[in-house]
C-alpha cells in the first residue's frame, strides 16, 4: 500500500519560511515514479527482479531511515546547499506511483544540480530496496 505523496507547492511554501531562505537561488525537485520499463533494459548490468523482455506491474520499496537520515545530512554539508528535504514511499507500488521526491535548495545552479544527482543516486545505491514484479 502507497502512502499519500507530499504537495510540492506547500514544500516550497515552507523551504522558503526556512531561516536560510535567503541564500537560496535556485530549488530542483526530483519526482521518481514507478515505470514499466524494467530496470534490465535501461541500465545494463542491473536487474530489478525483472527480464528486459518483460514488463513490470509493480514495485515492492523500502528503505533503511538511518541510510537516508545520513545521506540527507550528507547532501546539506555540500558546498553551496542551505535546504534539503526528502519523502519515501513504502509497499507495494503500482505502476505511475510515486516512489520519492527529493527538493535541494542551494545559491547557485552548479551546485544544487550537483547535489541532487549526488543525493538522489545515494538513496538509490545505498538507501533503498526495490523488487519489480512482472506484469
Amino acid at each position: 500500500m502507497s502512502q499519500s505523496a507530499p504537495s510540492i507547492d506547500a514544500w516550497l511554501a515552507e523551504a522558503k519560511q526556512d531561516p536560510d531562505f535567503q541564500q537560496c537561488g535556485m530549488y530542483l525537485v526530483h519526482n521518481g515514479v514507478v515505470r514499466a520499463t524494467p530496470k534490465a533494459r535501461v541500465r545494463e548490468g542491473v536487474s530489478g527482479g525483472v527480464e528486459a523482455d518483460s514488463s513490470v506491474a509493480r514495485l515492492t520499496f523500502s528503505y533503511d531511515a538511518d541510510k537516508v537520515k545520513r545521506a540527507i545530512d550528507d547532501a546539506r554539508a555540500l558546498p553551496g546547499i542551505f535546504y534539503v528535504r526528502v519523502w519515501l514511499n513504502e509497499g507495494e507500488l503500482a505502476v505511475g506511483d510515486d516512489i520519492m521526491y527529493v527538493l535541494v535548495g542551494g545559491d547557485i545552479r552548479p551546485h544544487v544540480i550537483d547535489a541532487l544527482q549526488t543525493l538522489v543516486g545515494t538513496i538509490k545505491n545505498t538507501c533503498v530496496n526495490e523488487v519489480e514484479h512482472e506484469a
